[in-house]
């Protein structure tokens, strides 16, 4: 009932006017069938009696009906796609902004609620209008059975109870079988979210190439199809059991009302009643068994939606909860530094510690660089650092302050980033820039700034229609652009476009690099490694990199194993110290030595 009163105020807020008509529509569909029918028997009675007041009304009516009818059929279906386009456009708005309020990446980076995500998105299209439509028709069905019941009453009342209680099986039958569906639909979303994954991976340009050098189409096909053949297997059972009810179901109210039409046509045979009254009965008994139908099924669809609508209702509902009150939403700059303080951290309560114990300060103005073996908690950090999980155990703070007692935006607005697996988005390359800080989309001389500083400007400006040109082969601005089919850039091109994001951010007083020059050749490493030198000196700054030249000028090397912190220092003693970190340069730059025969 609450899922069902939601859709129904959803419905009214989105599109009041169509509501309202439809609700009108609703009326007069229940009332023409008894209308038509009582007209009917009015013409048959004023002809087989030659009463003319009767034919006159009788043809009335049917006049009337028979106008009416189109009409409202008409008004019905204009209204009914003006409500589904409000109705879609809301419920679109309102999921995505659910999943945006998340502020981490918890929900984002769990499968189960992808697929959840996903069932809530198609039932958001369809499901409100559906379930407002079975409403207002059950409504309706219910209004021809109050008129028409009152005629079988009149006539028979046993046998117009029976008639209405053999619906009772069929509706149980029906809830039955919509919750089966109900719950085949949820256990075969996962089949559904894979099949699809295989199908845009065959179609995925980035992945074209190996695709076709491997030889991988017939697998990832092989993959597709057998997921479509599991959640088709899922919908034939489901449909057989339906198959099997229905035809039971079917037989078994043809046979109730053969046995009440034998009964009226004898009665009337003996003379207790006009033909007529015989139209009457006929057109009452199958609008009844008809409306019954109706209600039972309205009833089953109802079920069916109202459980897949249930999980857009779930996913919205942090919309309407209150704001988390966070009590600091005004960060002031950067004044002492960040500090991790016995900080234990893991993915899921029955995943391994990714940080253990972990202790770590980095001073205001000191240029950071974390090194280590893959898996050593790296990433793991920067993500705590920008608020997209919560900390186990322990605390992260910002000059003494727990970032977790800080707005997430707020916290966010004095980073700036790039990550290792930083996005190429299929926009216009300033609009890439700009996605960095998305105030500064407007600012031209901003971005082209930043450009110049990551050493991507003059590129930009070469290509047909300079910083507006698409990076996209699948999307364009229009025929009347130059190259409407886009422009691609090279993997290195792309490194240079997330560098000149990343420093776009003016606001930010923590930068953090990811692997920042992992895409580029040797030339424009190094020339960017000097850039980033500059740009890290005498600022807050986070460079993790597995390219041990790229972080010997850092004021601090922390090398980590296991999530805990084994040693610390600048580059001059941890080679004195022959530790761990010396080891990995070492073993780095005998590659590099020159072999002398």
């Amino acid at each position: 009932m609450k899922v069902l009163g939601q859709a129904i105020v959803l419905c009214a807020r989105a599109a009041p006017l169509a509501s309202a008509i439809s609700l009108g529509v609703m009326l007069v569909n229940g009332v023409t069938p008894v209308a038509l029918a009582w007209s009917t028997k009015l013409l048959v009675d004023g002809l087989s009696e030659h009463d003319a007041g009767q034919l006159r009304l009788g043809v009335a009516g049917l006049v009337v009906t028979g106008l009416l009818t189109p009409l409202v059929s008409q008004v019905r279906r204009y209204y009914d796609q003006e409500m589904s386009r409000r109705i879609t456009l809301r419920t679109q708005v309102d999921l995505f902004t659910a999943v945006s309020q998340h502020d981490g990446l918890a929900e984002i980076e769990n499968s189960g609620f992808h697929d959840r995500l996903r069932i809530a998105r198609e039932a958001s299209c369809f499901a409100p209008m559906q379930i407002t439509s079975s409403l207002l028709t059950m409504t309706s069905s219910v209004i021809t059975l109050a008129g028409f019941g009152y005629t079988l009453l009149r006539w028979n009342g046993w046998l117009a109870v029976l008639v209405l209680l053999s619906a009772l099986p069929t509706l149980y039958a029906q809830v039955w079988l919509a919750r089966r569906r109900g719950e085949m639909i949820v256990r075969t979303s996962p089949y559904w979210r894979r099949q699809a994954f295989y199908a845009a991976l065959l179609l995925d340009q980035r992945a074209a190439k190996e695709i076709r050098l491997f030889g991988l189409a017939p697998f990832f096909r092989t993959r597709m199809t057998r997921e479509l053949r599991a959640g088709q297997r899922e919908e034939r059972t489901q449909d057989r059991y339906a198959f099997v009810v229905d035809l039971a179901l079917s037989a078994m109210t043809g046979i109730v009302a053969g046995a009440a039409l034998a009964y009226f046509a004898t009665r009337i045979f003996a003379g207790h009643g006009t033909a007529g009254d015989l139209m009457v009965l006929i057109a009452a008994l199958a609008s009844v068994q008809m409306a019954l139908t109706t209600v039972v099924m309205d009833v089953a669809t109802m079920g069916q939606l109202l459980m897949t609508f249930g999980h857009y209702i779930d996913i919205t509902g942090i919309i309407r909860t209150r704001p988390r009150r966070y009590p600091v939403t005004a960060l002031p700059p950067l004044a002492s530094g960040i500090e991790f303080r016995d900080v234990w951290f893991r993915y899921a309560p029955d995943h391994d510690w990714t940080l253990r114990g972990l202790n770590l300060a980095i001073p205001r103005g000191t240029s950071m660089a974390l090194v280590g073996a893959n898996g050593a908690g790296k990433s793991t950090i920067v993500k705590l650092i920008c608020g997209f999980y919560p900390v186990t155990r322990g605390a992260i703070t910002w000059d003494g302050v727990d970032i977790g007692d800080i707005a997430p935006a707020e916290l966010r607005r004095r980073i700036r980033a790039t990550f290792q697996d930083f996005m190429t988005y299929e926009l216009a390359a300033a609009d890439n820039i700009a996605a960095g800080d998305i105030t500064a989309q407007a600012d031209r001389p901003a971005l082209e700034a930043a450009a110049t500083w990551a050493g991507i400007d003059r590129t930009l400006t070469a290509l047909p229609n300079g910083y507006d040109t698409m990076l996209s082969r699948t999307f364009s601005d229009g025929a009347d652009r130059a190259d409407p089919a886009g422009v691609l850039l090279s993997g290195g091109q792309w490194q240079r476009l997330a560098l000149a994001r990343a420093v776009l951010r003016r606001s930010a007083d923590l930068l953090i690099l990811d692997e920042p020059s992992s895409g580029l050749d040797a030339h424009a490493e190094h020339e960017v490694h000097h850039r980033l030198a500059e740009l890290r000196r005498g600022r807050t700054s986070l460079l993790i990199s597995h390219r041990l030249n790229t972080v010997r000028d850092a004021d601090v090397i922390v090398v980590l194993a296991a999530g805990a912190v084994v040693e610390q220092g600048d580059h001059d003693s941890l080679m004195a110290a022959g530790g761990p970190y010396a080891e990995m340069f070492r073993l780095q730059a005998a590659g590099f030595a020159e072999v002398v025969p």
